[in-house]
């Protein structure tokens, strides 16, 4: 149907111009002119497709593992920008309706251009390449870099193009280059002339579109890259390890198990088997002065809550891997859920979207500055903080104060400083034949392990004492690979590379303690009473604001009353540093003791504080959920 009304063109292209080849190259050109208002409203289209995907991906990183939830949020957004994903097949469409009328007129031309001799430079247009060798080479050729000089440019100018994934990109340029060839070798002379013209000036005119219509001028480029960004560290989640097919039957299992269960009304959830010991206190007390069933979801498969709750019927574990979680805790069905993690609802876990009434109650996991060292709005989204002392509550009220936020703010302590106390003192602490030196940085960059570890090892190593290096957990878990090197690296040595978090003895049978800004410090000088050695590395900082209310961060200005500050660049000769805090323990002890009650809560009763205040937020959406019955 097409094939016609497009000879006749050329043959009056022809009558003017006097040449066939050039009648198809000028037939191209009027192709698109007659199609620009379709590519001007596909330029426009891809600008909009770009301009919508930092929304399309915080879309998929805030439901990400919800297929359905992703699905419903995505057609919303489509609707409402009037956009249809479908409308990008039709310049392809017209592309291929035009190249099949070519061929067709190529293939069968009419007797003016067969009269005309119907050639290009010699050339006979209706020649199938490959049966005439002297073609072979130089149309395939023609074609195929036209072709790839297509695909580059668009991979550069085109704005929808540019945002593909590099194995697109690539994948595109095979298929469009593969055409080309194929185009050069197996159809008529002509055809390929038609494609190679057709290439050449769909890159001019994507140039003038650029500067007609700029993407620059409508896409938020910042925002894109820190979406992608934030998804593609979602999709990163579980690839640092390998998990067994017995690990995933049982996390299928657990999940399915959860939600099997209808009325939960507590719910503790951790990220590894280390977190256990903050929750340990609390959960005993709920053991032994409450009926109420306890839901322990982890992230660990070898969380050690599994062993404790074969001889504790009331705790319910459950095997969730952190990617698995973030679909789990959007479907969260329980009246409370208490959480050592900060940030709920700002990153990958959320708030449950199946009930708007659970409270969520935010547990310590430190004594730190929660204004500093956690990000900005970091508990902003949890119904109950529990603290640990008057520091974290002046920040508190000043936060929620600044931020017109009404939540509770609990005065519980640290369940795990009573923990430790209580070991510690139960314990005979006989003198360490040798001095043990623990080394326990923080999670950040530029912590000792980046800067000054290796210097700071060869000079404790000249004193002969036995060295544990205990990293953070996160650094562990996302440099697993690194801290296995190191241990093959120091086997055989006086020095340990500590990766079991579940074990507090290394804090106990310390002699010393160095660190950066871990508060690993304070629990260690609050349990043994003796000293900390601080390395002045950048400080940790999580909220680049946190000058914004006026309370000075427990971190910086507490350091100085546990122990020693040392500058980076004096590492070299930390053994003296070592010695002279080892002369002076006995000065620390009541120092640090002293210091130990004016800072902290409820010492020695923390546990139970917390506990009751779970047990009352459970009445309270009992009660609350029968008077709305």
């Amino acid at each position: 149907v097409i094939a016609k009304p497009m000879g006749l063109l050329l043959d009056l292209l022809y009558g003017f111009i006097g040449n066939y080849g050039i009648s198809i190259i000028i037939f191209t050109l009027i192709t698109k002119i007659i199609l620009l208002p379709l590519s001007i409203w596909v330029q426009k289209n891809s600008i909009k497709m770009v301009k919508m995907q930092p929304e399309i991906n915080e879309i998929h990183a805030k439901y990400f593992g919800n297929k359905d939830q992703i699905a419903e949020e995505e057609t919303a957004l489509y609707k409402r920008e009037h956009y249809n994903a479908l409308a990008s097949l039709i310049p392809l469409i017209v592309q291929i309706v035009l190249l099949l009328g070519v061929v067709e007129v190529i293939k069968n031309p009419s007797q003016a251009a067969l009269d005309s001799g119907f050639s290009f430079l010699g050339i006979n247009l209706g020649w199938i390449t490959v049966e005439n060798w002297g073609l072979a080479i130089l149309a395939p050729i023609i074609a195929g870099l036209s072709a790839l000089a297509l695909c580059i440019a668009q991979n550069k100018m085109n704005v929808l193009q540019a945002e593909q994934t590099k194995f697109n990109q690539i994948g595109m340029l095979l298929f469009s280059v593969g055409l080309s060839l194929y185009l050069g070798f197996f159809v008529q002379f002509g055809v390929a002339l038609y494609w190679t013209a057709s290439n050449i000036m769909a890159i001019i005119q994507q140039w003038l579109l650029n500067i007609a219509i700029n993407p620059k001028k409508s896409v938020d480029y910042e925002r894109l890259e820190k979406s992608r960004k934030a998804l593609q560290e979602l999709k990163d989640l579980g690839k640092s390890h390998k998990r067994t097919p017995e690990m995933i039957r049982k996390e299928k299992a657990d999940y399915k198990r959860f939600f099997s269960i209808a009325n939960k009304k507590l719910v503790f959830y951790s990220e590894s088997s280390g977190f256990y010991k903050y929750y340990k206190g609390v959960i005993k007390y709920l053991l032994k002065h409450t009926n109420i069933t306890i839901h322990y979801i982890t992230n660990d498969y070898n969380d050690q809550i599994f062993d404790i709750a074969k001889k504790e019927p009331k705790i319910k574990p459950y095997y969730i891997e952190e990617k698995k979680a973030i679909t789990l805790m959007m479907k969260m069905d329980a009246d409370v859920v208490v959480m050592t993690m900060p940030d709920i609802q700002n990153f990958h876990i959320k708030r449950s979207y199946i009930r708007k009434d659970i409270e969520y109650i935010f547990y310590p996991h430190s004594i730190d500055s929660i204004n500093m060292t956690f990000r900005k709005g970091s508990v902003d989204h949890y119904d109950s903080v529990l603290i640990t002392g008057k520091d974290q509550r002046d920040e508190c009220e000043a936060i929620f104060e600044k931020h017109g936020i009404n939540n509770k703010i609990v005065d519980m302590g640290y369940p795990l400083i009573d923990d430790m106390i209580r070991a510690y003192n139960k314990t005979e602490h006989k003198p360490n034949k040798v001095k043990t030196i623990m080394i326990a940085p923080s999670w950040q960059k530029d912590n000792i392990i980046d800067l000054c570890l290796d210097d700071m090892l060869k000079s404790l190593k000249k004193t002969n004492y036995n060295i544990i290096v205990r990293p953070h957990p996160q650094h562990v878990r996302h440099m697993k690979d690194a801290f296995e090197k190191m241990k093959e690296d120091y086997a055989g040595t006086n020095i340990e590379i500590q990766t079991d978090f579940s074990k507090t003895n290394p804090v106990m049978e310390a002699d010393l303690l160095i660190t950066d800004w871990s508060s690993i410090a304070y629990e260690y000088a609050f349990t043994t009473e003796r000293p900390a050695l601080f390395i002045d590395t950048p400080m940790k900082v999580m909220n680049p604001d946190y000058k914004e209310i006026d309370v000075e961060p427990f971190n910086i200005w507490a350091r100085n009353r546990i122990g020693k500050v040392v500058k980076v660049k004096d590492v070299k000769n930390i053994d003296k540093d070592v010695k002279e805090m080892l002369d002076k323990q006995a000065e620390y002890k009541d120092k640090i003791a002293k210091f130990r009650e004016e800072t902290i809560y409820n010492i020695g009763k923390s546990s139970k504080v917390g506990a009751k205040y779970i047990i009352k937020c459970v009445q309270d959406q009992i009660k609350r959920r029968k008077d709305n019955d």
